[in-house]
């Protein structure tokens, strides 16, 4: 299946298919009712729900849509003022324009979080490897909880406001909960550095994977990559750490995108997927950028060597350490255009227990 198929693809068609239903519903009402009543205010709640769903031109698109529906409506309705309706629709715009603005920040404020993120992780990046973990656990433990602080307060600031403000409201609550997982993230590198076990437990490798999208598809939107998933259904149990196996995906999927920064933007292609094979589960991340060197084939992996100009070739060298961690192995394969980056891991318990 692609990026538009399989679980995902029907939840995000059932967003979708919310969103038809809940801007007909305001439409539908809106022109049956009395000029003098602000239906089309309720377009606010539409915008809300579409903030956390759709990137940002896609929001802009839902609002310009609100308005349109709402200057229709006033010219269907037959009952009441028109003076008092023209009065509300513009009051209902205002409305929708303003939710919109502060829904698009709001986005804003969430891929700017996710970018200073990478960015602390990238400065973290200076010395051994050892070094590294113990730098990361000082450098990105005080602004996480920061991030974790400011977050709670936009939550105490919208709960004052109106429940239309719910959607909003959920997404400051991902802030939240993507600067605890981060900070997850700190405690795992410094365990795997230090030799301790990973902290195991059964899970679906899908579901890791769908999580890592969620965290990378900002900046896969405003990358104008397009994103393709073969997940096979009803792949067998793994037990693995959650989030050291999220890190992995999360910076095969980051490296990706940074191999496509050259490749025009209509060619940007993403793709991954999931199979078994010889009783483990393979997941392989495909790029379409610029490929691999001779050199960069061999040395991929190695510590500190990294082809980009600003990169320190640390993430590769983790996540080799962590699937070898889960008694997996990891390997890149050229392509004629781009990359493929592969590991496998073995079904059930391979800890002793």
């Amino acid at each position: 299946m692609t990026w538009a198929a399989g679980p995902l693809r029907s939840r995000f068609a059932l967003r979708l298919a919310l969103l038809g239903v809940l801007l007909t519903c305001v439409f539908v009402v809106d022109t049956v009712t009395d000029r003098e009543i602000a239906v089309a205010v309720f377009y606010v709640g539409v915008i809300l729900v579409g903030i956390g769903m759709l990137p940002k031109r896609g929001v802009a698109a839902l609002a310009c849509a609100c308005v349109v529906l709402t200057v229709v409506s006033l010219l269907l309705s037959s009952h009441g003022s028109r003076e008092s309706g023209l009065a509300n629709a513009v009051i209902s715009i205002s409305a929708i324009a303003i939710t919109t603005y502060l829904g698009l920040r709001l986005v804003t404020a969430v891929a700017a979080v996710h970018e200073s993120r990478a960015e602390l992780a990238r400065v973290a990046r200076q010395s051994r490897l050892g070094e590294l973990a113990a730098s990361i656990a000082h450098e990105l433990n005080q602004p996480l909880a920061a991030i974790a602080a400011s977050g709670n307060a936009a939550l105490n600031w919208m709960d004052r406001e109106s429940p239309n403000l719910q959607r909003a409201h959920a997404s400051v609550e991902r802030i939240v909960s993507d600067a605890n997982r981060a900070s997850d993230v700190v405690a795992r590198v410094r365990g795997l550095v230090t030799g301790a076990a990973p902290q195991r437990e059964p899970l679906s490798i899908n579901s890791v994977i769908g999580e890592a999208v969620e965290l990378a598809r900002h900046e896969m939107d405003r990358r104008d990559i397009t994103l393709r998933l073969d997940l096979a259904d009803n792949l067998p149990t793994i037990w693995a750490d959650p989030i050291q196996l999220q890190q992995v995906v999360a910076n095969l999927l980051v490296n990706a995108i940074e191999a496509m920064h050259q490749t025009p933007s209509p060619e940007r292609e993403l793709s991954i997927a999931s199979c078994t094979s010889s009783g483990a589960i393979v997941i392989a991340v495909t790029d379409s950028g610029i490929g691999l060197s001779s050199e960069a084939e061999t040395r991929l992996f190695d510590a500190f060597w990294t082809s980009k100009q600003d990169g320190l070739g640390i993430g590769l060298t983790i996540s080799r350490a962590i699937i070898e961690a889960h008694s997996g192995r990891i390997w890149a394969t050229p392509r004629s255009t781009g990359t493929t980056v592969q590991f496998s891991l073995p079904f059930g318990r391979t800890d002793g227990a």
